[in-house]
């Protein structure tokens, strides 16, 4: 075998067997260029429903479509190699019956090459998430600020906060024991997300939540400040791309208007360059 062998990409049980050991990377991606920039750095890569609001304008998840999240998962995995892909199951494709979930399941797998699907929910889709995992679709579970049920939760609030704490738990319970191989908390208090992670048997992968957590998760425009439209307390800007691109923008549009794009080295002459030249 090469020295350089390929470093096979980790599936469900990967991310399951790193429970307690070094923390879990991923972000969410939405295309192909952005997929292969964090390949090399992320265990695994979200194709989120975030891309709504992300690339779509929209102002939640809710409007995200089966054909929107087949299609960017699509583009993502052209640009993953060594990362696992996850893909989210939107709003009002899993949660009227289990059976209803597994087709849509199969279906996002099947047309994008995900290894696992994301859904949203604790105690009240645990009976789903075991009938998937039971016909072979691995299952990462979301509880806390589940953004598909802002309507019935009143806005993107802090969940889990005095005495819903319990019920927090009691979801990432119900989820861990139906057989998830990892879950995402969002916006729940740190000592609680501390709880959870001590008391379930599978990954925590925070948003908001806790360094505490088994892993960590982010939107890729929010940390690359290329989505500029609110900011959440959790989100660290590592870089602050979107004034950026716009400069360059506001350079180009100058210098087309003023007849200084393009210039000489950026057109093609009447007569074919001579052998070596770039003209």
């Amino acid at each position: 075998m090469s020295a350089t062998a390929h470093k096979k990409a980790p599936n469900a049980e990967d991310i399951r067997a790193r429970k307690g050991t070094e923390p879990l990377v991923s972000l969410t991606a939405y295309t192909t260029p952005m997929a292969r920039l964090m390949d090399a750095h992320c265990d695994f890569v979200l194709v989120g429903d975030s891309v709504g609001m992300v690339l779509h304008g929209l102002t939640s998840t809710l409007g995200v479509t089966m054909d929107m999240m087949i299609m960017h998962g699509q583009a993502v995995a052209r640009g993953l190699d060594r990362a696992m892909m996850v893909i989210d199951m939107p709003f009002a494709s899993y949660e009227h019956d289990p059976a209803q979930a597994f087709r849509n399941a199969a279906r996002l797998m099947s047309e994008t090459g995900a290894g696992a699907v994301k859904l949203e929910g604790g105690v009240e889709m645990a009976e789903t998430i075991r009938f998937l995992v039971k016909r072979g679709v691995p299952v990462m579970a979301h509880i806390g600020l589940t953004p598909q049920s802002i309507n019935t939760l009143g806005g993107y609030k802090v969940q889990g906060r005095d005495k819903q704490a319990d019920a927090v738990l009691a979801d990432a319970r119900a989820v861990a024991e139906a057989g998830a191989f990892s879950v995402v908390l969002e916006k729940v208090p740190q000592s609680l997300a501390d709880r959870i992670t001590s008391q379930i048997a599978i990954p925590t992968i925070g948003i908001g939540a806790s360094a505490g957590c088994d892993g960590q998760i982010l939107v890729v425009d929010d940390m690359l400040g290329f989505f500029t439209a609110f900011k959440p307390k959790f989100v660290k800007r590592y870089a602050d791309l979107g004034p950026l691109a716009e400069a360059a923008i506001a350079e180009y549009a100058a210098e087309v208007r003023a007849r200084s794009f393009p210039a000489d080295e950026h057109v093609f002459a009447d007569q074919t360059p001579s052998k070596g030249s770039k003209s």
